[in-house]
């Protein structure tokens, strides 16, 4: 891997922004446009940047492969588990409003929740399809 000094420097001053700008999409994503899909995806591109720049080994020293498995089926676990929750409080499968004293408060909690679990599992699924591809042909 050559090593390019703007490059590095470049992109250290970009992927902390690109964290906080998928933290921002992430938690808007129930008052306006955004979301756990988005979040997920942006989160993911500056893992990437990352490896593109500072190379695969140094990106999987950062997020080894066995956190992202568990980090991928925690986010479905928590999909799936708000889905359950409102079943045992006894409205249907991810009817949010009986999740809250509130109707309105418990779509927003439900909401939330639901998308935390779709961005943790998107940003997971996505680098995980990364470092397959990327690492093809490594001994």
């Amino acid at each position: 891997m050559t090593h390019n000094l703007i490059l590095q420097v470049v992109s250290k001053t970009l992927i902390p922004l690109i964290i906080i700008f998928a933290l921002y999409v992430q938690f808007h994503g129930d008052f306006g446009p955004g979301g756990g899909f988005q979040a997920g995806v942006i989160l993911s591109s500056a893992i990437i940047l990352y490896a593109l720049v500072f190379g695969l080994d140094a990106a999987e020293r950062v997020i080894p492969s066995t956190v992202l498995r568990i980090l991928a089926s925690l986010g479905v676990l928590i999909y799936s588990g708000v889905g359950i929750v409102t079943i045992f409080f006894g409205g249907n499968y991810l009817e949010y409003s009986v999740l809250g004293s509130t109707q309105i408060s418990g779509q927003h909690l439900g909401i939330l929740l639901v998308e935390l679990g779709v961005g943790i599992t998107v940003f997971t699924v996505m680098l995980i399809i990364f470092f397959a591809f990327a690492g093809r042909g490594r001994p």
